[in-house]
């Protein structure tokens, strides 16, 4: 059971049925906002209007991130129509894409186990997972990342050929191409940060000549640059707030509000690296040692020295900034994987048992919380959809138990590949398993309860006015299929209000007035409010009626 790795059916099949699962989930949940919703909605402004050149959301320029995501989800739904898993295909591709690349470059540069390994440590981690299936921008940055990380691992192995060499490393500037169009500077400022730290620490100097910087930088301008002249030159505006405020801004100030503690990423590696979180510190470390690696300074690329430079630059980069968000460190966790697989190959007995363990509680804890998740309830009436989560979670923590017992099993006897393959299939079905049983707290965060009644008072009807008061319901947006009506509200649309203040009303007094006009006049109105002020409206004598409503939000109409 020790050479499970060179048994090609089961690799393929556990290949193929990671994607079957990756990609059927896509479809299984609701959009859930604010980013699921943000970004779909943004592809299908784009898909409707024909514009890929100025992004928009809610009919507002929205210049905060790169075209990427929206121009491929935007042909998701040009191809399959509109829909979830359409909206979340990119990022299940990439997230597909990443494991596959990360399988490829462990195979091609330390060995066919590790790249077995490598495969199967990264298709199970938690975050990785999660990610996945979530369509956010993050996981479209770490498939072009990962990309980028593992073509220049294969580019400058000392085996490698020179026509190899160079058609890696363009595709490693192409990746860090796309990755610019994937998230901004990021991109760039990322993997190059990486390389001028690995050079100083291993002497490396010789890896400059190998780069083909003049072709790599030819192809990386051609892929890069004509979105940004083109949206330049139609939106004068958008090039001093995408390069200084969502660039420098963001990184150096704290007007965003997403300070967090100095040690939250070390501790969000740990928690999303599980199930393998029992060797990620060992793993970490060995990366750091010569052992294996040859000694000669001019010619002598250290794969594993890289990949520990890749983790910890981006950790410690965005540990620096004063905006910090989880999905910011997602793109070191195929850099994780690989030095996971590493250590798995050669590394002891006691590690391995440790892992296992550490997954087994872990399916105990989560046992353990079932009886009591109706009280993470934050809103009335919603304990009721935290009980419908219970047996998914309850079915997440016997996998991981079982799985981590049996895999505990396996390490006691020395049979490596049966263990990395058990903790493996556990860990990605515990993950898919919360996922899926989310669904119904994902519907009433989404808000899609209040459909059929949004609907039923007209607001599929373009003649019918659509106001948003006071909050703006990102998932809604994108299953009603039209924009609405900003009101009192500005937040991330503030830069996109200040270019056409006439798509909003600023206040609370002014949507009134035109609320109560309408009225008289037979002009029909709906409104996504939130309930304590369509209360309050009613109590001042405001004409409404109040057609449907939840814990968090309702809908009022004039007529």
């Amino acid at each position: 059971m020790n050479d499970l790795h060179r048994n090609k059916t089961l690799t393929w099949t556990l290949l193929i049925a990671f994607a079957i699962v990756l990609l059927y989930v896509l479809g299984a949940r609701t959009l859930v906002p604010p980013d699921e919703g943000r970004y779909a909605e943004m592809a299908r402004e784009m898909f409707a209007s024909g514009d890929w050149v100025t992004t928009r959301l809610n009919g507002i320029k929205y210049f905060e991130k790169p075209p990427l995501q929206t121009w491929m989800n935007a042909l998701s739904f040009t191809r399959f129509g509109l829909g979830d898993w359409q909206a979340r295909l990119w990022t299940g591709l990439c997230g597909l894409l990443g494991v596959v690349l990360t399988g490829v470059a462990g195979t091609r540069v330390f060995g066919a186990r590790i790249g077995f390994y490598a495969a199967l440590v990264l298709g199970s981690s938690f975050y990785w997972v999660a990610c996945s299936q979530i369509d956010s921008l993050d996981m479209g940055l770490s498939g072009m990342m990962t990309l980028s990380l593992c073509a220049l691992l294969i580019a400058q192995r000392d085996d490698a050929g020179e026509a190899e060499r160079r058609n890696w490393m363009l595709a490693c500037w192409a990746g860090m191409a796309l990755s610019v169009l994937s998230k901004g500077l990021i991109g760039l400022v990322l993997p190059g940060g990486v390389l001028v730290f690995y050079t100083i620490f291993s002497r490396d100097w010789a890896i400059w000549k190998r780069l083909h910087i003049v072709k790599g930088l030819i192809l990386f301008f051609l892929i890069a640059t004509p979105w940004f002249v083109l949206v330049g030159l139609k939106n004068p505006e958008q090039p001093h707030f995408f390069f200084v405020h969502e660039h420098f801004d963001r990184f150096l100030k704290k007007e965003h509000h997403r300070e967090a503690a100095w040690w939250v990423f070390f501790a969000l590696l740990a928690a999303c690296s599980v199930p393998w979180l029992g060797v990620l510190v060992p793993s970490l470390v060995a990366g750091a040692r010569r052992n294996g690696e040859k000694v000669n300074d001019n010619e002598t690329f250290r794969p594993r020295l890289m990949l520990l430079v890749w983790v910890a630059f981006i950790v410690l980069f965005f540990t620096k900034s004063n905006s910090k968000l989880p999905g910011y460190i997602l793109p070191v966790f195929p850099g994780v994987a690989l030095l996971v697989a590493y250590y798995l190959e050669s590394g002891t007995r006691r590690a391995r048992m440790l892992t296992a363990s550490l997954t087994a509680l872990l399916g105990v804890a989560l046992l353990v919380t079932v009886p009591f998740m109706a009280k993470l309830a934050k809103h009335p009436g919603e304990d009721v959809l935290f009980a419908a989560y219970q047996p998914w979670v309850l079915a997440a923590g016997l996998v991981l138990l079982i799985g981590g017992c049996l895999a505990l099993l396996y390490a006691r006897q020395m049979l490596r590949d049966l263990f990395v393959v058990v903790l493996a299939v556990a860990g990605f079905a515990g993950t898919e398993l919360m996922l899926v049983g989310f669904e119904p707290i994902g519907q009433i965060r989404a808000g899609v309860n209040l459909l059929p009644a949004l609907k039923a008072a007209g607001a599929a009807d373009p003649a019918v006015k659509v106001y948003s008061v006071g909050i703006y319901e990102q998932s809604l947006t994108f299953y009603l299929r039209r924009p609405v009506t900003l009101v009192d509200y500005r937040d991330e649309f503030d830069f996109g209000l200040q270019q056409q203040p006439e798509l909003a009303i600023p206040t609370i007094p002014a949507f009134v007035a035109r609320w109560r006009a309408d009225a008289a006049a037979g002009v029909r109105n709906v409104a996504i409010i939130r309930p304590e002020l369509a209360a309050d409206l009613k109590r001042q004598g405001v004409p409404l009626r109040i057609v449907a409503a939840d814990s968090r939000r309702a809908v009022i109409a004039n007529f």
